[in-house]
């Protein structure tokens, strides 16, 4: 366990071990341990009306922005989101904050001495959802951690609203090799009468998702070409779609325009184009991201001499063309692998033989890079959400639990 808030809570840092060495199960495919857990927990998954989020890119900024806009319109929210960043409390938020270590710690021994065979992500989700009756929230924003149907959060009933952002390739292993595979198991968030808001989508995508929802008794919803809301607190083109989305979902749990407009403009997600002094951190992790990441480095248009990039993923991202599309904004690369990810970091030997950078031992030795003489104008971290998280920690001086990518 590493130092910091949970190392200082004796009590935190157990429950934190517990959970972790769940981490060989994985984020388990399968709802019936969850819903067996639930039961014997008096069902907190009913306790609350919910929006849910699947995806592959933006649904954390999805929820994100609805988090906001239900608390300026004057809700008590819960917000469930994954991996965290630094540390795992960032999972389980009450009213815009990370839940607090002695809640917490209780809450992960309760369910951690009650329900031996959850695995890591069943267990956070339990707990959530707990946290979430116990906390008397008026919403809960529950984002999917992978695909939909069978993914732990997907016990819930019927929520008040869902959406289904941007689908991209990712997760393959687990989803099916190709954009319709994974629209069909995104899709498997429908429940009899619900409407979900669609991103933009291919055709035969869309009508995959429609024949998912359709059969179980749900419908479906696009958003066309109405104009993003007039102030966006993310930054990003790509942020102007999640906003749209945002705001329909906004309105479906009562929301008035007002609130709406301001809530997306306060949305704060780190990590996410995220400007810490020269650093840009952005969690693109996938090729879909890296190509969001580099519409706005077009946009900046500082010449390759001016930018850095400190590149480094999981061993089973397809890296590849992120790398091809990331490395041709810069001039200066410095590969690392990510520490702590539950899944073994890509080789930084074989990046360097791909796109000619220098690797280098550890995140901190990366960022030490830009501490003595005059930095590049831009310093871009992307590549692994763990790789996000270690250089946001260090950056900022914040205490880290291990990090999950789960």
């Amino acid at each position: 366990m590493s130092a910091g808030i949970a190392g200082d809570n004796p009590s935190l840092a157990e429950g934190l071990t517990k959970i972790y060495a769940r981490i060989p199960l994985g984020m388990r495919l399968g709802l019936q341990p969850m819903r067996e857990a639930c039961a014997r927990a008096q069902h907190p998954e009913r306790a609350f009306p919910a929006v849910h989020v699947a995806g592959t890119n933006g649904k954390g900024s999805v929820c994100a922005m609805v988090e906001s806009i239900a608390r300026t319109h004057g809700l008590k929210t819960g917000l469930y989101t994954s991996p965290h960043l630094c540390r795992f409390a960032e999972r389980i938020r009450i009213g815009g904050e990370p839940i607090d270590d002695s809640t917490l710690a209780a809450l992960l021994h309760r369910v951690l001495d009650s329900e031996p065979d959850l695995s890591f992500f069943e267990a956070a989700t339990l707990a959530a959802f707990m946290a979430f009756r116990e906390g008397g929230v008026d919403l809960a924003v529950i984002e999917v951690g992978i695909g939909g149907r069978l993914d732990a959060t997907n016990v819930i009933p019927t929520p008040q609203a869902a959406a289904i952002t941007r689908i991209a390739l990712d997760h393959t292993d687990r989803l099916g090799p190709t954009l319709v595979d994974i629209a069909r198991e995104k899709a498997g968030i429908a429940k009899p009468g619900l409407d979900i808001v669609l991103s933009a989508m291919r055709p035969d995508v869309q009508a995959a998702v429609d024949e998912i929802a359709r059969a179980a008794g749900a419908t479906t919803s696009t958003l066309g070409v109405a104009d993003a809301p007039p102030r966006i607190g993310l930054e990003g083109a790509h942020q102007k779609e999640n906003a749209r989305i945002a705001a329909a979902l906004g309105a479906r749990v009562g929301a008035p325009p007002s609130a709406i407009d301001e809530g997306i403009a306060r949305a704060r997600w780190p990590g996410r184009l995220e400007r810490i002094g020269p650093f840009l951190l952005d969690a693109a992790h996938n090729p879909d991201g890296a190509e969001a990441l580099a519409v706005h480095l077009r946009s900046l248009a500082l010449p390759p001499d001016e930018v850095a990039l400190v590149f480094g993923t999981l061993a089973d991202k397809d890296w590849a063309p992120m790398l091809d599309t990331l490395a041709r904004f810069a001039r200066y690369r410095y590969y690392v692998a990510p520490r702590g990810g539950v899944r073994g970091a890509a080789d930084a030997g074989v990046m360097v033989a791909r796109h000619a950078g220098v690797p280098v031992r550890s995140t901190s030795e990366a960022l030490a890079h830009f501490g003595g003489a005059p930095p590049p104008s831009l310093v871009v971290v992307a590549g692994s959400i763990v790789l996000i998280g270690e250089a946001r920690g260090i950056l900022l001086g914040l205490p880290r639990d291990p990090p999950v990518a789960l």
